[in-house]
């Protein structure tokens, strides 16, 4: 099974992210649906979230908050 790498992550105002990963495909992703209680919810304030953080392929908030860049390469909201 391939392990995607995010190469880049641009946070918008409506809580969504524009990815693109190590194979050239781009995708803009919304994060709201996942932001709910506990550590995600700092991720409410938009400031914060704005302040996302690439580290080896991966995304991720100072808190401890972060993706993994397969689930967000397949997932297709419903």
């Amino acid at each position: 099974m391939k392990i995607y790498k995010i190469i880049s992550a641009i946070p918008y105002d409506d809580f969504t992210l524009f990815i693109k990963f190590d194979d050239g495909v781009v995708k803009k992703v919304d994060i709201k649906p996942f932001i709910g209680e506990g550590v995600s919810s700092s991720l409410k304030d938009l400031t914060y979230f704005k302040d996302v953080r690439l580290t080896d392929g991966y995304i991720h908030w100072e808190n401890g908050s972060d993706f993994c860049p397969n689930f967000l390469y397949q997932y297709t909201p419903s």
